[in-house]
């Protein structure tokens, strides 16, 4: 189990401790500060994270990951980067507010526990505060049942959420390491199961759990449906343990550290992401990046020759990549391409790669083509997530984005057109190279969220709700086709 230390929420005027400063994401000021009561700076600019007080401006608190990431606890202009757009500095704890007291912060050592979660909890036991909402231990039943989940992990019906709860929303790191001992892998490639459980602990810490939809959640959700492609028949017998090991990596990582708005937004608010990525994959560069990081911190593969290591680097960028989906019709015509010509060949390192691309594609927007009950919270979800960047956007006075107006746009509306000029065409190419149970329980179940949302809109239509007729026109060339447990 590892070590860590609770970083507290601190108003502004309050001393940092000492082991907070003893962090990996580490604390440092500007010269001339004094506010917590730390006259002499740090200069800690070399750590992975690290938290910096600017005195220019007192209510003014940054952050900085991997050196590309900064949030501001205001709203505000940023003094030293011209041309910012106050929305860089929002703070997301303010969108999102709980109120929450902080007592005095010990020096003890906290042991993590399960969960991050958890280890908060804890920290506030040994201090004597009651938390607000109050954070139980996982007994031996829900543990038990989290387990028989993960019996059934290769099941599309696999029920995610429910598998959160049972974990208490460590659903990430149990899920994955599971499957890296499921396929072999830390004996394959002599992982030290420690520095494997460390990295993905960091991995889910990393996700910004008060995002809606990109959250450790869909991150697990992805790597489920990651896990149940590579079993499908034409990977399960073609692809080696390397390429497992990158695709569930990829899985993984896929969306690390999504600040919850997409690339459109940052360009037109002169992100700073946006500058160093150069307008090109702003999100999945970030992404990739911040997985790098922290392979590199946890030293997972540090035992490897460095010739493998930086393999391994350069390959899972080029999956993370991939899911652009700015870039959706640049792969589909390619995957279409190579299946007009039946030129695939698994036996191809190349080829093989291409398909795990694929195959992170469609899982990362596979929801559409599970459940009704999934399909539909996840909807909701993002959304949600839509939603709350327009209403930012309005708050700033921007244009507002498409598919992010609540007042102009439904839920019902965003999924028919999501479903049928994106998830569609995806998964038929995908059902041509793939042609299986799971392929076809797909296509079923899309085709009957399809037909759900569309009754939405005829009945909101009918009720004399706004709908775009467009949509209500779209409709699927596959028909429903009843679905198996898989």
């Amino acid at each position: 189990m590892e070590v860590c230390y609770q970083l507290p929420v601190l108003p502004l005027d309050r001393p940092v401790p000492k082991h907070v400063l003893s962090r990996r994401g580490a604390i440092s000021f500007s010269s001339s500060s004094s506010l917590f009561g730390c006259p002499d700076p740090r200069q800690l600019s070399q750590r992975r994270g690290a938290i910096s007080y600017d005195s220019s401006d007192q209510t003014a608190l940054y952050i900085r990951m991997l050196g590309d990431v900064r949030v501001r606890s205001r709203v505000g202009f940023e003094t030293e980067r011209g041309g910012a757009h106050p929305y860089l500095y929002v703070d997301f704890r303010i969108l999102h507010s709980r109120p929450e007291s902080v007592g005095p912060v010990s020096a003890r050592k906290i042991r993590r526990l399960l969960s991050f979660q958890r280890s908060l909890h804890s920290s506030r036991c040994f201090r004597g505060v009651p938390p607000q909402n109050p954070l139980y231990i996982l007994d031996d039943d829900y543990t038990g049942q989290a387990k028989c989940m993960l019996e059934k992990v290769g099941s599309w019906n696999f029920d995610i959420f429910l598998f959160d709860r049972l974990t208490n929303g460590n659903s990430l790191v149990s899920l994955t390491f599971h499957l890296f001992k499921l396929y072999g892998l830390t004996e394959i490639f002599h992982l030290d199961m420690v520095k494997l459980r460390s990295f993905l602990v960091m991995v889910q810490e990393d996700y910004r759990s008060r995002n809606p939809y990109h959250n450790a959640v869909h991150a697990a959700d992805v790597t489920q449906a990651m896990h149940c492609y590579l079993k499908e028949p034409k990977l399960a017998k073609s692809l080696t343990s390397w390429d497992i090991l990158l695709g569930l990596l990829a899985a993984t990582t896929h969306d690390l550290d999504h600040p919850g708005v997409n690339q459109p937004f940052l360009i037109k608010t002169n992100h700073y992401l946006a500058t160093l990525y150069k307008n090109t994959s702003v999100l999945e560069n970030h992404h990739w990046r911040s997985a790098v990081g922290l392979l590199r911190e946890s030293g997972l593969f540090a035992h490897l020759p460095l010739e493998d290591r930086l393999r391994i680097e350069r390959e899972l960028g080029s999956l993370i990549l991939a899911t652009d989906i700015s870039r959706q019709n640049e792969y589909l015509l390619q995957f279409r391409t190579h299946l007009d010509r039946e030129d695939l060949c698994l036996d191809d390192a190349g080829h093989r790669h291409f398909i795990l691309q694929m195959a992170l594609k469609c899982a990362d927007i596979c929801n559409p083509c599970r459940t009704w009950e999934l399909s539909k919270h996840w909807s909701e979800k993002v959304t949600e997530e839509f939603f709350h960047q327009g209403d930012i956007e309005k708050k700033h006075k921007l244009d507002v984005s498409p598919l992010c107006d609540s007042q102009t746009q439904t839920i019902e509306n965003i999924q028919m057109g999501f479903m049928t000029y994106v998830v569609e065409p995806l998964f038929v190419e995908w059902a041509r190279f793939s042609d299986t149970r799971l392929s076809r329980t797909m296509l079923g179940y899309l085709a009957l969220n399809k037909a759900g949302w569309k009754g939405m809109v005829q009945e909101h239509a009918s009720s004399g709700d706004d709908t775009d007729p467009t949509l209500e026109e779209a409709d699927s060339d596959i028909l429903p086709q009843e679905s198996h447990e898989l």
